[in-house]
């Protein structure tokens, strides 16, 4: 909110903690929509929003509420402030629900009143063409209120009452000797508002139509009252707004707290401290949980596991074992063993990456139901691990991120696993230069076994064979190409092993990031926009108890 935050800069630029205070709270509220009962936080939004408007407003006027009830002598103290007959008293009381307001000072409050909801007709500017110019002007800066009495058979004079409670810097409760002790005032305002008793006045009116040696006592009296309202040390002035008596010891109280200016931000401070209080019991102190590397990696070989992975990537070095041995063994070996039986038939060698994929998970037995239970056991398993010592509420909001996901995390895994570049269809370049070389001696083999069949049918011609040492060139070509090529596909027996097992790794390097990236976006990612804003909720609220 642009004006919450322009009055937070304000009171910050004046040296002061609660425009920060402010911005910590509603950083918190912001954070925890959503997530947290939405009463409290609509209690919260209401105190931003307050403390906002009233900063931005005006940190020039300090707003004294005068509240009691019927008889209490609310308006006549009132009139004995202003010094001037502007609130009707007893018979004369109006009937609106509207309160009466009094500003001292010449810096227009017009603003401030309206956002009180003061009329213009109700409104009365206490420097006028009828002063001397001699009246002290110890009270410029303040905004008087004669509330409706709060005990009225009017529905609309309680409602106001109430909202101008909540938006006085000052409170000042008349009550009278003869209902100082009604439950109605206690119950409903004193008690309640026990953590406001700095920002309260209490004022015992009519204190002439007690006898003097009784006055001590009664105010004794109703000091115990308070006390057990839990509102010790507030302060106590008695009064009696006609003979005068106390009106100025009050008018004094209400000076110092117009000049200090204290008391805007005493009541700013409390009303936060109240709601964050109440916002933390719900929301949790715990120290905010981390999603380590730890927990991520064990997050993604769990769902790699389920979705298949080691047993897709074991196939991938079965397959390379069996192509790269095929291409490097004796040709004629390799020939005939595609007359027996390939266990990996089923696996379909010749087929491309999402084939395989699809011929291997489709080989385990309900592959897609298992999957689906074991996605689902890893990820509440890490949403419960990151739950430990959380409030319910965001226990909830994290167990659902992490799950929100899961109806389409088993389909994206698939295309995930199913599209990814394995390798499988590629022969090893060496390999292939081997197998060359294996159909070069084979050829060379060949060529020697037909010249000695030559040689042999042509004896009668009485050919001689060439020689090189004790053998003949064609026998040397015979063996050399039998015994080279055999030994050739043993020799690379060991290297046909390291290649299957080197692409198998590489397969599952990629598998694995392949479901990183999808359990990333519809886990990790959700899970962590809860951390966060667990860890926002937790920071504004620190700032905002400061």
């Amino acid at each position: 909110m642009t004006s919450m935050l322009e009055g937070a800069d304000n009171l910050v630029a004046r040296g002061t903690e609660v425009g920060v205070r402010v911005r910590g709270l509603d950083a918190a509220v912001t954070a925890a929509r959503g997530r947290l009962d939405g009463a409290r936080l609509e209690a919260a939004e209401a105190v931003v929003r307050r403390a906002s408007d009233r900063l931005r407003l005006s940190a020039d006027h300090t707003v004294v509420a005068l509240g009691g009830a019927t008889g209490s002598g609310k308006s006549s103290t009132f009139n004995a402030l202003v010094g001037l007959e502007l609130a009707s008293v007893g018979v004369r009381r109006p009937t609106t629900s509207w309160a009466t307001a009094c500003t001292w000072g010449s810096n227009g409050a017009g603003e401030l009143l309206d956002w009180l909801g003061i009329p213009p007709r109700y409104q009365t500017v206490r420097d006028s063409m009828l002063d001397t110019g001699r009246e002290p002007n110890d009270l410029n800066g303040l905004v008087l209120l004669d509330l409706p009495d709060h005990d009225s058979t009017e529905v609309s004079h309680h409602l106001e009452v109430d909202r101008l409670v909540r938006l006085a810097d000052l409170l000042v409760w008349v009550l009278d000797p003869q209902k100082y002790a009604d439950a109605a005032v206690h119950d409903r305002f004193l008690r309640p508002l026990a953590a406001h008793k700095d920002t309260m006045v209490i004022v015992l009116n009519h204190i002439d139509e007690v006898a003097e040696d009784r006055r001590a006592g009664m105010v004794a009296d109703l000091r115990r009252l308070l006390d057990a309202d839990g509102l010790y040390g507030v302060t106590l002035i008695p009064v009696s707004a006609i003979e005068g008596i106390g009106i100025e010891e009050l008018r004094r109280t209400i000076s110092q707290r117009v000049a200090d200016k204290a008391a805007t931000r005493a009541r700013i401070s409390t009303n936060l401290t109240e709601v964050t209080t109440s916002l933390a019991a719900a929301n949790g102190e715990v120290t905010p949980p981390t999603l380590s590397d730890r927990d991520r990696t064990r997050l993604r070989d769990a769902v790699a596991d389920a979705a298949g992975v080691p047993v897709v990537t074991d196939a991938v070095r079965r397959a390379s074992l069996a192509r790269t041995r095929r291409a490097t063994g004796w040709p004629v070996v390799s020939w005939m063993s595609r007359l027996r039986r390939d266990p990996l038939r089923h696996l379909n060698l010749q087929a491309s990456d999402r084939e395989l994929v699809s011929a291997v998970r489709s080989s385990i037995p309900d592959a897609h139901q298992v999957q689906a239970a074991q996605v689902d056991s890893a990820v509440r398993e890490l949403a419960d691990q990151l739950s430990v010592g959380l409030t319910r509420p965001w226990a909830s909001a994290i167990t659902r991120a992490a799950t929100t996901g899961l109806p389409e995390l088993t389909s994206r895994l698939d295309r995930a696993v199913g599209g990814t570049e394995l390798g499988v269809g590629r022969i090893a370049i060496w390999a292939r230069m081997v197998n060359a070389l294996q159909w070069l001696l084979l050829l060379t083999a060949v060529v020697g076994a037909g010249w000695l069949g030559g040689l042999s049918g042509s004896n009668r011609l009485k050919l001689k064979k060439p020689m090189i040492g004790s053998f003949s060139l064609p026998e040397i070509l015979l063996a050399g190409g039998l015994v080279l090529g055999l030994l050739l596909a043993l020799g690379c027996r060991a290297l046909v092993r390291r290649t299957a097992a080197r692409r198998a790794s590489r397969a599952d390097e990629r598998l694995r990031a392949a479901v990183t990236e999808v359990t990333h976006a519809l886990v990790i990612v959700p899970i962590s926009i809860e951390l966060d804003a667990y860890r926002a909720v937790v920071e504004g609220l620190r700032i905002a108890r400061a």
